[in-house]
């Protein structure tokens, strides 16, 4: 589950999966945190890796400011009706919707053979 609520929501899977095993957390715009900080807490929950480890940044995928700007609502409060981005950050397929839903799917292992 997610760690620190002030960043983030847990929400229902509102959207399907794409894969067994896909994390849903969901930011809340109204907060006081930004979206890459609930998308980096949720890549840190998924993966095991501390954001406070100095190895973890998701400059390396994304532009961070660039999304925040994206999905941000505008002065008048209002959000983008539908939009989604989809990238990957160490092999985790990330989607992020204009509602603040972010879905991880994590790796896929591969299936071993029976006998």
């Amino acid at each position: 589950m997610y760690r620190n609520e002030t960043y983030a929501k847990q929400s229902p899977q509102q959207y399907p999966a794409r894969a067994s095993g896909t994390y849903f957390v969901k930011h809340d715009f109204d907060g006081s945190a930004e979206l890459t900080t609930t998308l980096s807490h949720a890549l840190s929950d998924v993966s095991g890796v501390d954001v406070t480890d100095t190895g973890f940044t998701l400059y390396d995928y994304i532009d961070p400011e660039a999304l925040d700007r994206l999905f941000k609502p505008t002065d008048d409060a209002a959000r983008c009706v539908n939009g989604t981005l989809t990238f990957t950050v160490w092999n985790h397929e990330v989607t992020v919707y204009s509602d603040g839903q972010i879905a991880i799917v994590p790796p896929q292992q591969p299936t071993r053979p029976t006998r």
